[in-house]
């Protein structure tokens, strides 16, 4: 094995790395915003005031907010990996 088989092999490991990263930490923060979203529908449609509702919306887009940086984390460590990878 020569230097330019090591080079293609760590490559090869960063770009896995990356797919893996998105493909793994999108699954948690699209499960957690689905349930965010259903219970957020049943407690408008159990709710009639208009007052309620807008705190229970707001507070729903503070929570997807919040469930949303883990994928943005997850984006920003594989474009590192991907950045890290295109420099060997």
């Amino acid at each position: 094995m020569d230097v330019i088989d090591g080079v293609f092999y760590a490559k090869a490991a960063a770009f896995t790395g990356a797919a893996i990263a998105m493909g793994i930490g999108s699954i948690g923060p699209a499960l957690g915003q689905g349930l965010i979203g259903m219970k957020a529908c049943e407690s408008l449609s159990k709710e009639k005031d208009p007052e309620v509702a807008s705190k229970i919306r707001t507070t729903m887009m503070i929570a997807m907010g919040l469930v949303e940086t883990s994928a943005i984390y997850c984006f920003i460590i594989a474009i590192w990996l991907i950045i890290v990878a295109v420099g060997l």
